[in-house]
């Protein structure tokens, strides 16, 4: 008999399991049974779920992008436009969403997002929805509030990319502040 309520605990387990498990190959050459065993589960309940190890993974960076959207919701309200900027660039180093698993994740689902259909729907979504909310925070502030845009967007993606390439990975002050730097000359 199956317990009542234990599907959603169940599914966290098994997307924290994801993320960690990504996080520690480096690739999403990992197993559904690798997965379900970090989650304390067997693979036939994890496909279950989820049905296969993409959908695993795409929920998961659903999850990621979930936390990354309350991220910079937490901290724009009362804040300038300036503060509205600070706190998108923030947000891309805080702690949870800065963690070299989660940032394992973001490289691999760009890959996948070359292969698969609904990968590119989600990354585009996340794309445009970054830059709609760049572009909002720049235009009281900038003659060109697009340009410095995806300029922000590219080095946040370089800065991800950088963090896994780099053994010992990247320091998030250092990020940060590398982006904040760039935003205080292109702004002025």
């Amino acid at each position: 008999m199956p317990r009542i309520g234990a599907e959603p605990i169940r599914k966290a387990a098994l997307i924290n399991a994801t993320i960690f498990e990504i996080g520690r190959a480096g690739s999403l050459n990992v197993t559904v049974a690798q997965i379900a065993r970090r989650a304390g589960m067997s693979p036939a309940l994890a496909h279950h779920y989820f049905g296969s190890k993409e959908q695993m993974f795409l929920s998961a960076m659903r999850y990621i992008l979930r936390n990354y959207g309350r991220s910079v919701s937490e901290t724009l309200p009362g804040r300038g436009q300036r503060g509205r900027l600070n706190a998108i660039v923030r947000a891309s180093f805080a702690p949870q969403n800065f963690q070299r698993e989660t940032v394992s994740a973001w490289v691999n689902f760009y890959a996948l997002a070359l292969i698969n259909p609904e990968a590119r729907r989600l990354l585009r979504v996340y794309h445009r929805r970054l830059r709609s909310n760049l572009v909002i925070a720049l235009r009281p502030l900038s003659d060109d509030p697009g340009r410095v845009a995806e300029t922000v967007g590219a080095l946040i993606d370089g800065v991800y990319l950088r963090a896994v390439l780099i053994p010992g990975g990247v320091d998030a002050q250092a990020a940060e502040k590398l982006i904040l730097d760039y935003l205080d000359e292109a702004l002025t």
